[in-house]
């Protein structure tokens, strides 16, 4: 069995395009697949739209992203764990091409990434850098991470001391493994972090985190990008379906 876990919180706006896509392509692959949403202490419609989509749906109070992907994957009941953001469209290549490496010897992996909607220059120019970037070092993108279970166990699953950068952890992790693979298939992730938060903003933060080591990256302070109150995304598009 594929599980799907889908950590998400206050995502009622984008979770329904995500959890119809990944139903499409599940079904595509006539594999035996579960979607978990793990709901983090929403105040909106999360739950509800997921329970709309026929998923099941896990409650938590962490309002820690990594945390919220381990209580995902302690309900799963698959051999093949996916972890996609509720932000996050997947399509039929994508899931096939992780499916297929897995089913290949692969431990886990990633997937290269898109961005949604328009984005600023500067996220235009980073995105083909990061994505080079990401398959020489073989990391995984956050919002799209897949693995077998016995590996994802082996290692203890996501590291909870870590507020961010959790998934590069990870990965780290699975490379001692096993071989672990970053795929030319992309998804596409929401661009509203670019679209609402300055580049005086992200490109400092970003250089604090990759100069502070994990220190830095095991505290909540200062990771205002992850665990702030959302902004209102100015190209916000309602795509959730009629009930």
């Amino acid at each position: 069995m594929i599980s799907f876990v889908v950590p998400a919180y206050n995502e009622a706006l984008l979770l329904g395009a995500t959890l119809d896509a990944l139903h499409l392509a599940a079904r595509a692959l006539g594999e035996e697949y579960e979607i978990i949403v793990v709901d983090d202490a929403s105040t909106d419609a999360t739950a509800q739209i997921a329970e709309r989509h026929g998923v099941r749906v896990v409650s938590v109070a962490h309002r820690q992203i990594a945390a919220t992907r381990n209580s995902g994957a302690r309900a799963a009941h698959g051999e093949l764990l996916i972890f996609v953001d509720a932000d996050t469209i997947v399509n039929e290549a994508v899931v096939r091409a992780a499916v297929d490496a897995l089913h290949g010897g692969a431990v886990g992996g990633g997937a290269a990434v898109a961005f949604e909607g328009a984005v600023p220059l500067y996220g235009r120019l980073l995105l083909p850098v990061m994505v080079w970037l990401f398959r020489v070092t073989r990391w995984a993108a956050g919002c799209f991470v897949f693995c077998t279970r016995a590996a994802f166990d082996a290692v203890g699953g996501f590291d909870e001391s870590f507020y961010c950068a959790e998934e590069l952890v990870l990965s780290r992790a699975l490379k001692q493994q096993g071989r672990f693979v970053v795929l030319r298939q992309a998804v596409t992730t929401s661009g509203r972090k670019l679209r609402t938060h300055k580049v005086r903003e992200i490109l400092p933060l970003l250089g604090r985190l990759a100069l502070g080591g994990s220190r830095i990256l095991k505290q909540r302070d200062g990771k205002d990008l992850w665990y702030a109150e959302r902004r209102e995304d100015p190209q916000a598009v309602e795509r959730m379906p009629a009930a």
